[in-house]
């Protein structure tokens, strides 16, 4: 019988070197593909030495790992380019979203326009029968319809990320270290003798990385400079440019003096103002309403009892890492959930309101508007 094909999200990182691994030694016939979805040369943003030899821009770091990777396995590996993809599909938005003071998360878009869509429509051309990438989650194909859980490892579960899939990119995708956790990971690199099996797992915004992200973003928005503003008009300092802070935000606002730390609490765009105010438990950054658009769904089921005017009683994550939270959903018109919940921090515009039950990921949508017993915060 004739090995069926994959074709792996190879990153330069240890998570995709030990899918690789283990898919090869299931019986796949694998290879390995790089993605280039950022220019940091071409987008003026790089913040290297050009004449220094051996400053070598992050990603070109990534692609030689990626290389030794697949040398190590015996596989091949293709190089794509997705630049002009990514600048038109996701870094647009981001900016977009930026300048309407608004919190996005990129990484999301990136799985569901670039990871799910031009990497599976290359991986379609060279004759797949499944692409793979590294996240930290489980799926289940079957008689019954494709399904994503969360990982086993409940510390780097990235279903968060996988919200905005569709059925028909989960149905060709493998996440073949799901069930594993982080360490036995990074033993099984270490044992093959994997050349990322040490390497420090990237953080930040995928084109980002680890530089300044203030510095990062005036590349592209102008700052404009206003005051810090307490609730009843005090001001207490100065900010650099309003879409530059996210609510809950507490570093990084140069507010000293006597007291509780200081946090950003909310956002008058009309006269440019950042709302601040001081201590954890600031009533100003809590909410128990939000309502969320651009809504998808993986679980078609679930979409339907809404659409027949359910109200479902599941748990959600606001943000990447919190908790999940109790919460009640229903239909509020056909562009609009409006979602309930107790007392929540920092519950943000523009980022992601993430469904679950249990550990099946329903899907997504953004969050648009915050309220706290029907009054509207200022975000």
């Amino acid at each position: 019988m004739k090995k069926k094909k994959v074709i792996v999200g190879i990153s330069g990182g240890v998570d995709s070197a030990v899918s690789a691994l283990l898919l090869k030694e299931q019986g796949y016939e694998v290879e390995g593909m790089f993605m280039r979805n950022w220019d940091s040369m071409v987008n003026n943003d790089y913040l290297g030495n050009p004449n220094d030899l051996n400053d070598v821009c992050p990603q070109e770091i990534d692609y030689k790992d990626a290389l030794a990777t697949c040398q190590e396995l015996g596989i091949k590996l293709h190089r794509v380019d997705f630049v002009q993809e990514y600048w038109d599909n996701v870094f647009q938005y981001f900016l977009t979203e930026y300048k309407n003071n608004r919190t996005p998360n990129p990484d999301i878009l990136c799985n569901s326009e670039i990871k799910f869509k031009c990497f599976l429509n290359k991986a379609n051309e060279m004759g797949c029968d499944y692409i793979a990438m590294g996240h930290y989650a489980r799926i289940t194909h079957g008689e019954n319809g494709h399904h994503i859980y969360k990982g086993s490892d409940k510390n780097k579960d990235q279903t968060y990320f996988l919200c905005q899939l569709k059925p028909s990119q989960i149905a060709k995708a493998l996440f073949p270290i799901g069930d594993i956790t982080k360490p036995e990971v990074r033993r099984l690199a270490a044992s093959h003798n994997l050349t990322t099996s040490k390497k420090k797992d990237s953080t930040g915004v995928c084109f980002i990385g680890e530089r300044n992200f203030k510095l990062f973003l005036e590349n592209y928005i102008p700052a404009r400079p206003g005051e810090m503003q307490t609730m009843d008009g005090k001001v207490v300092g100065m900010h650099d440019g309003i879409m530059y802070y996210t609510i809950g935000q507490r570093h990084g606002l140069g507010i000293g003096g006597e007291g509780d730390p200081w946090f950003v609490i909310g956002k008058i765009a009309k006269t440019n103002v950042l709302l601040v105010g001081q201590g954890d438990d600031n009533t100003y950054l809590y909410s128990n309403k939000c309502y969320i658009n651009k809504l998808n769904f993986l679980e078609e089921s679930y979409e339907k009892r809404l659409n027949n005017g359910e109200t479902l009683k599941i748990a959600a994550k606001f943000r990447y890492r919190q908790k999940d939270v109790k919460v009640e959903v229903k239909r509020f018109n056909d562009l609009y959930l409006e979602v309930k919940y107790d007392n929540v921090k920092a519950v943000t515009p523009g980022q992601e309101c993430v469904m679950y039950d249990g550990e099946l990921l329903l899907g997504g949508g953004t969050i648009d508007t915050v309220y706290m017993d029907e009054v509207k915060r200022e975000y």
